[in-house]
């Protein structure tokens, strides 16, 4: 089923596509791009301080069922064919852009979504421009004058208190331990299995909040906000610029040490660890698996390195390579998602188990969320250390990890602690529990 835009009801399918004019400009602009944000409905993709954000919606295409990336793609390439575009920036993030949120399962009752907005607001490589998006028909005349929103004063993130939600500890270490006598079993090699916590938002500010400390507390992360979906992951999916493909694969992970010299020996227990290099390996062999069909040329880092997160530790390697078949980075998204570093190997059995063993609709958590552009560039993590915000208040957050045979549930239910800390802390609550000592 597919839906473009927001005015149709929930079942249309809209033959014929709004028509657009587009307008970038540079703008001579320094204020920082979060406290622009809306706090009601956050549009925003930054790492660093740069990236872009959304104000206003002035269409939307949802897709759901196992089409939904494909169906996404196609409505997309249609809207952009009708667009009046002129761009005088041209840098990734300018001209026409959509912000997406895919849901992780193919029966997942979310919907996925590519979020057209009526201004955008970017910054990168020290230059910022402008982006105004409006309906071209008959009545159109001049484009309308853009009016960016004062920068909001910086508030004190919301209190928002989680309890467990469908899969509470003892569910998942007892889920962990089925997952490890299955694999032993030889019914499939690595499963990934999530929880989930659940809360309620009240403040109407509370979303930029939350992401403005998510921005200041990880960085080097890609903070994310798309339709209520909002996090801090440090996952690329894929990233596709003027040919170029790129990803970054993690798994295996790590707690920080206590103090430096601690925490250079949790760097080097895990780039020694079997059982997380075991689970690395599958991740980037099902990334490669996946991307090198449609490149070139396709490298990868020679050795996993360890990537280091305020709260933790990665086995990360990264791929770079060369587009071979014009895809855009939409179509390499439905190529590798979802990748072996969120559903496990071999994927359709490892999603089986993942349905049968959560007892849980993930929605979008562990989807891909990113953006896309009118040339099919575009950046693509995988939604993790993030939650899903619905209009009546109610915060979903969401961890999982990666089960392999030597995976200890009591270790696996720790470590999704400590992958709930950057989203729990964002909405002003302490970690679940004390990291892994």
């Amino acid at each position: 089923m597919t839906r473009t835009d927001a005015a149709a009801p929930a079942d249309a399918h809209t033959s014929a596509p709004a028509r657009l004019r587009v307008r970038t400009i540079a703008v001579d602009e320094t204020a920082p791009l979060v406290p622009r944000l809306d706090p009601r409905h956050p549009l925003l993709w930054m790492r660093r301080g740069e990236g872009i954000i959304g104000l206003g919606e002035l269409l939307r295409i949802e897709t759901r069922g196992p089409d939904r990336i494909a169906d996404a793609a196609r409505e997309w390439r249609r809207l952009v064919e009708q667009a009046d575009l002129d761009d005088r920036v041209g840098l990734p993030g300018s001209g026409l852009v959509a912000f997406g949120a895919i849901a992780f399962a193919d029966r997942s009752a979310a919907t996925s979504v590519l979020v057209v907005p009526e201004i955008v607001l970017g910054r990168r490589d020290g230059r910022a421009w402008v982006t105004r998006i409006e309906r071209l028909d008959s009545a159109s005349g001049e484009p309308a004058p853009v009016e960016l929103p004062e920068p909001a004063p910086k508030r004190d993130v919301p209190r928002v208190r989680f309890t467990p939600g469908a899969m509470p500890p003892e569910a998942y270490t007892a889920a962990v331990g089925d997952a490890v006598a299955r694999i032993d079993g030889g019914d499939f090699e690595k499963v990934v299995l999530a929880r989930e916590l659940v809360g309620e938002l009240h403040e109407d500010a509370g979303l930029r909040a939350a992401l403005a400390k998510l921005a200041d507390d990880y960085p080097d992360t890609w903070v994310f906000a798309v339709d209520g979906l909002i996090g801090a992951s440090p996952e690329t999916l894929v990233r596709v610029d003027h040919g170029t493909v790129s990803a970054r694969v993690l798994a295996g992970t790590a707690s920080r040490g206590r103090d430096a010299a601690s925490d250079r020996e949790q760097a080097a227990r895990l780039a020694a660890s079997h059982k997380d290099l075991a689970e690395h390996a599958l991740a980037v062999e099902s990334a490669v698996a996946t991307l090198a069909p449609h490149t070139a040329r396709l490298d990868a880092s020679p050795e996993p390195f360890t990537l280091q997160l305020p709260n933790l530790w990665h086995l990360a390697t990264d791929l770079k390579g060369t587009l071979g078949d014009g895809s855009s980075s939409l179509d390499l998204v439905q190529a590798v998602h979802p990748t072996a570093a969120v559903a496990g190997t071999p994927r359709e059995v490892a999603l089986a188990a993942i349905a049968e063993l959560e007892g849980f609709d993930r929605g979008r958590y562990a989807g891909p969320v990113g953006w896309i552009d009118a040339d099919g560039d575009g950046e693509w993590a995988i939604a993790l250390r993030c939650a899903q915000v619905s209009p009546d208040g109610t915060v979903r957050a969401y961890a999982g990890c990666g089960i392999v045979h030597d995976s200890v549930p009591a270790d696996e239910l720790a470590e999704t602690d400590m992958k709930f800390r950057p989203i729990v802390e964002a909405f002003g609550a302490p970690p679940p529990s004390p990291p892994i000592p």
